[in-house]
Order: C-alpha cells, then structure tokens, then sequence
C-alpha cells in the first residue's frame, strides 16, 4: 500500500512539471518583453487621424503615385485603427511620400537565329530580344506631427525590385510592367506601415 501510495504522489509530480514549466516559460517571455509584431504601435498615443496625401511622383512613369498611395491607405486601414484622411486640416500627423526614381531593366535575353540576311553565304543572323525584366523604385518616406513638425518616422532610402516577364508573340502583347507596379505597391505598403508602427 505505501509503495501504491509513493508511487501516486510520484505519478502526481510528473504531471504537475509540464504544467509548472510552461507558466515558467510563459512569465519569462512576457518579463522580457516579447510581443507579436505589427500589433502594438510607438507613435504617441494621442495620435487618431493621420493624413496620406498623394505621394509626389519625380519620374516619367503615369500615375504610378496614384498606385502607391492606394496602396498605403489601403494598408493603413487594414493594419491599424487610425483615422485616415487626405487632407491635412484634421489630421494629427501627415505622411509625406516621394518616389525618387523608377528603371527597368532587361535581366533575360531571347536569342532567336533569323534568316540569312547578310552578304556572305550560310551566315545566319540572329535576333536577341529581351523576355524579362527588372523594375526598381527608389522613394523617400517622412511621417510627422502636423501642428509641431516633430519627425515621427523617416527613411530616405526605400529601394522595392519586381521582375516581370515580356511577350515575345507580337499578338498576345499585354504590359506586365503595371502588375508588376501593383505587386510592389502593395510589398512598399506593408513594409512602411510595419516600420511607421514599430518605429524601426
């Protein structure tokens, strides 16, 4: 019967541990301060509405500011409980955008043997045409209290790369540059509403 006994109260340890060691480990997390990203913000507390006006566009490319902005209300909406509005009259702070600059370049190459075109016999030709290619936007980002001017975030050095492929039949020509722009639109919004909200 004692050993019955000894082993219950054995038993009844072992059970206990698991249980004593996960609200250890769960104390120990919370003491240091882990928390999910992108759930808590940095910006100061009194801040409810925050203006995103269109961002400023220095490149030949149309309407590829129009993309972005949306974009970044969108995320903004989606990500936080903040107000946000156009304008900057009833704002508590004011998103300034820039894209600096936009480059596409070719990263794959077709080469296509063509018919004999030159003056010396059995020398073919060939055609070498691109078939992708790689866009890359630089912009500048500043968020800052409307009324004081305080800086509450900024990064000068946004750099977003998308790689898109092009048609090589002349008849199914579609422009994949403008889903390519929406794709990193939508890259450059989640990453700046993450760093506005951590203050990274």
């Amino acid at each position: 019967m004692p050993l019955l006994s000894n082993f219950k109260s054995h038993n009844f340890k072992f059970q206990i541990y698991p249980v004593c060691l996960c609200v250890s480990v769960t104390l120990l997390l919370s003491a240091c301060g882990y928390r999910v990203g992108g759930t808590a913000s940095r910006l100061p507390p009194g801040l409810k509405v925050i203006a995103v006006p269109a961002l400023r566009n220095d490149t030949n490319r149309y309407r590829i500011e129009q993309i972005m902005t949306e974009a970044v209300v969108h995320e903004f909406l989606a990500r936080t409980k903040y107000r946000i509005v156009s304008t900057e009259d009833s704002a508590d702070a004011v998103l300034h955008g820039e894209i600096t600059s936009l480059e596409a370049i070719p990263i794959v190459f077709d080469t296509t043997p063509g018919p004999n075109s030159g003056p010396i016999p059995n020398i073919n030709a060939t055609t070498t045409s691109a078939t992708a290619m790689l866009i890359s936007v630089h912009m500048k980002v500043r968020l800052e209290e409307r009324e004081t001017k305080k800086l509450l975030y900024q990064n000068d050095d946004y750099l977003f790369r998308e790689p898109y492929e092009l048609s090589t039949d002349p008849s199914r020509f579609f422009d994949e540059q403008g889903p390519a722009l929406q794709r990193m639109s939508r890259d450059f919004a989640s990453r700046l509403v993450a760093d506005v909200l951590e203050n990274f």
